[in-house]
């Protein structure tokens, strides 16, 4: 019950042709999940486990993706620690975490019981799935939930002190917790999306930060991927070592030097998801320009097809159905 094209990937088994999924590939591109949301709210799809199965099997059902993702939203982690979410169609709080407050937002147990609802709509994703798919789960970044809890506008301006304890006693803690909750479930594997990190400096990168990215990945070796956006490749490179089972790379990383560079786990990515927009004529020349790099890496192995980041809410389902048919065709 995987796919066996995301299976070579993660062990790095030559192949011509690469599993294929896209961050957010369900969502509001898509018509399947446009009728949902003309019944449902996006909390209603994400915490009733039925409907998010539904959401996430859509997808795999219309274009064909190799994997499938759970269907949830990273924040519910924080709302699960007592903040107030709401959903309209960005994520707004009530109210925000702080220094004089952050202890009172610390209860891990609670917050697990609260994420429940992704555990058993891991389960009936699973079910609805057909054999020859992969399902994989994901969390947010430690520093990513951080700015979230703190306010992204106002993160810089907390104590350090106070976000390294905020970090080690609960944000890490707690999201090697929600791992464990969906690699029970049955996910394959769980990815850390880390889309924060442009306000994180080299040097706390990778003198404090990759340490709790470290703790996360050593307590589940090879199970765990990891996506970053705001860092450049040096800065990734500090990453090679930690036993996680891949990693995922916007479009701003030459995946030339990061096949040369990463030499165990899946690379995945990378053509500019903003080129998914263009008119037909002019997105099959990018995507083809993007063919014919890849094309030209020599050692492909471990590579999993996929956008830089995730798929806009207004690209064309033609382009989607395009992207996968054509990756086929030029791979086989």
């Amino acid at each position: 019950m995987s796919n066996h094209q995301f299976k070579n990937a993660l062990n790095r088994v030559n192949q011509s042709i690469p599993p294929i999924w896209f961050m957010r590939q369900a969502g509001r591109y898509h018509s399947h999940y446009q009728n949902l949301k003309k019944k449902y709210s996006f909390e209603q799809l994400c915490k009733t486990p039925e409907l998010a199965a539904e959401v996430a099997c859509g997808p795999i059902q219309e274009f064909d993706y190799d994997i499938a993702i759970l269907f949830s939203d990273i924040l519910f982690l924080l709302e699960g620690l007592g903040l107030e979410l709401t959903f309209d169609p960005k994520p707004r709080f009530g109210s925000l975490i702080n220094s004089k407050n952050f202890k009172d937002f610390s209860n891990i147990d609670k917050a697990i019981e609260h994420m429940q609802f992704q555990s058993e709509a891991i389960k009936l994703t699973r079910e609805k799935l057909a054999d020859n798919k992969s399902l994989i789960g994901f969390v947010g970044g430690p520093w990513t939930l951080l700015c979230y809890a703190f306010g992204k506008d106002q993160v810089n301006s907390i104590d350090a002190n106070n976000q390294l304890e905020f970090l080690s006693n609960t944000v890490v803690p707690l999201l090697k917790k929600n791992i464990k909750l969906q690699l029970d479930a049955g996910a394959e594997v769980v990815m850390v999306l880390d889309s924060q990190l442009k306000d994180l400096n080299s040097k706390d990168f990778k003198d404090i930060y990759i340490n709790f990215l470290n703790d996360i990945a050593s307590t589940y070796p090879m199970k765990i991927g990891y996506y970053s956006k705001g860092k450049n490749e040096t800065d990734l490179y500090n990453c090679f070592k930690i036993p996680f089972a891949g990693f995922g790379y916007d479009h701003s990383i030459n995946l030339s030097n990061i096949f040369n560079n990463q030499n165990t786990g899946f690379v995945q990515g990378n053509f500019n998801e903003e080129l998914m927009l263009l008119d037909t004529d002019i997105f099959l020349k990018k995507l083809k320009d993007y063919i014919n790099h890849m094309k030209s890496i020599e050692n492909r192995n471990g590579w999993i097809c996929g956008l830089g980041h995730g798929i806009n809410k207004d690209t064309p389902e033609k382009n989607v159905h395009l992207f996968i048919e054509n990756i086929r065709k030029e791979f086989c």
